[in-house]
C-alpha cells in the first residue's frame, strides 16, 4: 500500500492537465476545518499556503478563507488552554492539601493538553515558511486532486481527504476499518463497487513512501530470536519524473453540522521486481499521461479498458533509500500514529 506520498501541494500545477479550480470546495474545507481546530493538523502547509499569491477575487476569497481558518484554530485552542489551566489548578489545589496518584494523574494531563494546545497555536501563528511545490501527505490529510465532474464533464480541482469513504459506510465503518487509502486492483469489482468504474482522480506526485519489515528488505529470514522491525522506504521513479497515480474518489455528502467533502484512495498493484525486493508487496499505479483523459472518463459497462489502463504503466525503475526514523525525505517529523 501507499501509506504516504509526496504531492504536488500547489493547485496550479494541476490545472496544466486541464482542470478547473473549484473554489467552493477549497473554501468549505478550510471552513470547516478551521472550525473544528484541525486545520493545521489535516490540511498540510503547503495547501495552506497555496494560495499566498492570490490572483483574481475569486482566489482572494480563499485566500481570506484561509486567515479565517488560522483565527478558528487559535480560537479553538485558546479555548482549550482556559478550560485546561482550570483543570491543573484545581488538581494542583488538591495536591496541596493531600498528594493522590489521581491528582498527579489529572495535573498531568491538563499539563500535556495545554503543552500541545500551546504548540498548536504557535503552528497557527507561524509565518509562510519556503517549500517546493510539493507536501508529503498521510492517511487523513487534504490535498488537491485531478477528477472529471459526472455532471459537466469538465476536469475539476477539487481538496480530498486520503481516506475513501466507501458506499454504504459511516465514519464508524472508517473507523473499524482504516485501511481505504489503498484500493488493492484484486478488489476493484468488490470491495470498490459502486466507485471503481464511475468515480477516477488523479494525484500528481514525485515519489511514494513505504513502511516495510528490515529482514525483507535485507531478503533474509528473521535471526533466532530476532523481533521483527520496520523501516521506512522512499521511492523515486528513473527517469525522474511526474506520477500521475491512478486514484478512485468520493464525494461525502454533509450531514448535520459536518460539511460535505471529498474522500480519494490510491489504487495498487502487484509490485514490479525491484519494490518487491525492496521488501513491499504492493505499488501505486503511475498512469501514461496518454491514458489520462479514459481513466477520467470512465465507462461502467466496459472496466476491461480500465483494467489495460492499470496494467501498462509508466516505464519507470523504482529507486528506494531508507528514510531516517521519525522524520521523511526532506527531513519534516510525521504526524504522530501516522506509521
Amino acid at each position: 500500500m501507499c501509506y504516504s506520498a509526496e504531492v504536488y501541494s500547489d493547485f496550479r500545477k494541476y490545472q496544466r492537465y486541464g482542470g478547473t479550480l473549484d473554489l467552493k470546495a477549497f473554501v468549505d474545507l478550510f471552513f470547516h476545518q478551521g472550525k473544528k481546530g484541525t486545520f493545521t493538523k489535516l490540511v498540510p502547509k503547503a495547501v495552506r499556503d497555496a494560495f499566498d499569491q492570490a490572483v483574481g477575487q475569486d482566489e482572494q476569497d480563499v485566500k481570506a478563507a484561509v486567515v479565517q481558518a488560522y483565527r478558528d484554530v487559535i480560537l479553538h485552542y485558546e479555548e482549550i488552554v482556559v478550560e485546561q489551566t482550570e483543570r491543573l489548578i484545581k488538581a494542583q489545589q488538591k495536591l496541596a492539601k493531600m498528594p493522590t496518584k489521581t491528582a498527579e494523574n489529572e495535573a498531568r494531563i491538563a499539563q500535556k493538553k495545554i503543552d500541545e494546545a500551546n504548540a498548536r497555536m504557535a503552528q497557527a501563528h507561524e509565518a509562510a515558511a519556503q517549500h517546493d511545490g510539493f507536501t508529503r501527505i498521510w492517511p487523513g490529510h487534504y490535498c488537491p486532486i485531478l477528477i472529471r465532474d459526472p455532471a459537466t464533464g469538465e476536469r475539476r480541482i477539487v481538496p480530498a481527504r486520503y481516506r475513501c469513504r466507501l458506499v454504504g459506510w459511516t465514519e464508524k465503518d472508517e473507523r473499524l476499518k482504516p485501511g481505504t487509502y489503498n484500493a488493492r486492483m484484486d478488489s476493484l469489482k468488490t470491495a470498490w463497487r459502486g466507485i471503481f468504474g464511475h468515480f477516477h482522480a488523479v494525484v500528481v506526485a514525485r515519489r511514494f513512501y513505504e513502511s516495510v519489515l528490515l529482514h525483507d528488505n535485507q531478503q533474509r529470514a528473521l535471526a533466532p530470536g530476532e523481533k521483527e522491525q520496520n523501516i521506512e522506504i522512499v521511492f523515486s521513479p528513473e527517469p525522474e519524473q511526474e506520477m500521475l497515480l491512478a486514484c478512485l474518489y468520493r464525494y461525502v455528502e454533509p450531514e448535520g453540522d459536518e460539511g460535505g467533502y471529498f474522500t480519494f484512495a490510491a489504487v495498487t498493484r502487484e509490485p514490479p521486481p525491484e519494490v518487491l525486493a525492496a521488501g513491499h508487496n504492493r505499488c501505486v499505479i503511475p498512469l501514461k499521461p496518454k491514458n489520462l483523459d479514459a481513466w477520467l472518463d470512465p465507462d461502467p459497462k466496459n472496466l476491461g479498458a480500465q483494467y489495460a489502463i492499470l496494467e501498462d504503466p509508466i516505464g519507470a525503475f523504482y529507486q528506494h533509500q531508507i528514510v531516517q526514523k521519525g522524520f521523511d525525505a526532506e527531513g519534516e517529523e510525521p504526524p504522530p500514529g501516522s506509521s
